[in-house]
């Protein structure tokens, strides 16, 4: 747990307009992806700006059982000044023999690292926190058998399982379904091009989601050398997504890490329910994260933004509006952007996200159960979120996190309106964000 996050937090309640400026932490989705990358290619590989939290912690333990050597680096020989972005160097290697991966609540971890496990000479043991178990993992170790990998898992298809490696994957055509997760694409496409058929990858079943970080993966792999073909369905037509990766050496070299865009959520909501501005300096301008989107669904609901050489600006409304989004392809967004539905004036429904039952909790139910608890009404749906708003208050128990990073942001939003919101086990959010609450005080001009 951050030491700056309370086990409970009593979150501060905003008394004016906010007008704050935020640095974000790396993406974990970038770094992890980097992380994976480096550890696959042929010389070492540096990380500049990655994420420095538990998820990332986890992925770097991962990747150095398997062998790498993931270090510290300050390219310029001494000491990092203050403000300057962390800088990591990964240095590729295997090792051999029974080995264990703590793929903790982390989904990136838990889908990422099979396959890549497989090019070991070694029995690697997944295993991690209860809630993971519970996790989707049971198409990747299909697609991994289908690619001619072994794998124990008692029939199960989930943690905790045992890949094989051989040091050696033939690769070929692999079928699965990917509706619940695209990181269980992009796990298969990381390691495809160090198979020696590399892998054709054919999605077969509903829409799937997040379909911006899979794009991501593309990107991250084409500049780190891979060769990769993408076909996708028309509209309306019923051709399976598909992904072909040719097998070849992979050197990233250096991988500069984008901010966070997905933990800029609760500071730009702060923005919206307090009538005030957030600055966010460093938003991309083009990004491989789903930038467009988020700025969009943010406008829906009544904010203006804008560029300028300080950062990403973002000013809320005099009166939040409600909105019908599919958040799909933003679903992280989801518990934030239901904490703002449930302060607008006029219903809305969320939909797109019914996946997140299977998230690090069962997202739908618990902001349905917390936000109800504090006088909303959150309903589920078989695919999202209807939010009419009520007049909050607190008291009785505290906010459930669900040892849930996203839910804690969700509640924060909450109490800058809701005088005497207490967040249990506020810590989680170290999961992506270990110095969140300081930088929530920071906002609010307070001390942290």
């Amino acid at each position: 747990m951050p030491a700056d996050v309370a086990a409970d937090w009593l979150t501060p309640v905003a008394d004016r307009a906010i007008a704050g400026m935020v640095a974000l932490p790396g993406s974990k989705s970038m770094t992890n992806r980097a992380l994976v990358l480096a550890a696959l290619a042929d010389e070492p590989t540096t990380i500049v700006g990655p994420l420095q939290a538990r998820d990332t912690a986890l992925m770097a333990a991962a990747v150095a059982a398997l062998g790498a050597d993931v270090a510290p680096s300050d390219p310029d020989g001494g000491a990092r000044l203050a403000g300057n972005p962390p800088v990591w160097r990964v240095a590729p290697g295997w090792r051999s023999g029974q080995l264990r991966v703590d793929v903790g609540n982390a989904g990136t971890v838990l889908r990422f690292v099979p396959p890549a496990a497989a090019l070991t000479e070694a029995d690697v043991e997944f295993d991690g926190d209860p809630r993971v178990r519970e996790r989707p993992v049971g198409e990747l170790l299909a697609g991994l058998r289908q690619a001619g990998v072994e794998i124990s898992d008692g029939g199960r298809g989930a943690v905790p399982f045992v890949v094989h490696g051989r040091a050696r994957v033939p690769g070929g055509s692999v079928t699965l379904d990917a509706s619940s997760s695209s990181q269980l694409v992009s796990g298969l496409m990381l390691a495809a091009p160090r198979y020696e058929r590399g892998l054709q990858i054919c999605h077969e079943g509903g829409r799937v989601p997040s379909a911006q970080h899979i794009a991501m993966t593309v990107a991250m792999l084409s500049r780190a050398g891979a060769d990769v073909e993408v076909a996708s369905a028309g509209p309306g037509e019923p051709v399976p997504d598909r992904w072909r990766i040719r097998p070849g050496r992979l050197a990233p070299g250096t991988l500069t890490i984008e901010p966070d865009l997905s933990n800029a959520a609760p500071f730009l909501a702060a923005a919206l329910v307090t009538g005030g501005t957030v600055t966010i300096p460093g938003w991309p301008e083009v990004s491989l994260q789903p930038a467009g989107q988020i700025l969009a669904v943010l406008g829906q609901l009544g904010a203006t933004y804008w560029h300028d050489a300080d950062g990403l600006h973002l000013a809320g409304p005099a009166t939040i509006r409600g909105i019908t989004a599919d958040l799909r392809d933003i679903n992280e967004l989801a518990p934030v952007l239901t904490a703002v539905a449930a302060l607008a004036d006029s219903p809305s429904e969320l939909t797109g996200i019914g996946h997140m039952r299977l998230h690090e909790s069962d997202r739908l139910a618990a902001l349905a159960t917390e936000i109800g608890a504090l006088g909303g009404e959150v309903t589920e749906l078989p695919d999202g979120l209807a939010v009419r708003p009520r007049p909050l208050r607190a008291g009785g128990e505290p906010f459930d996190s669900h040892d849930d990073h996203r839910l804690v942001m969700a509640a924060a939003v909450l109490g800058l309106v809701v005088p005497g919101l207490r967040i249990r086990n506020a810590g989680t959010v170290g999961k992506t964000f270990p110095e969140f609450r300081s930088r929530w005080l920071q906002m609010l001009g307070q001390e942290p």
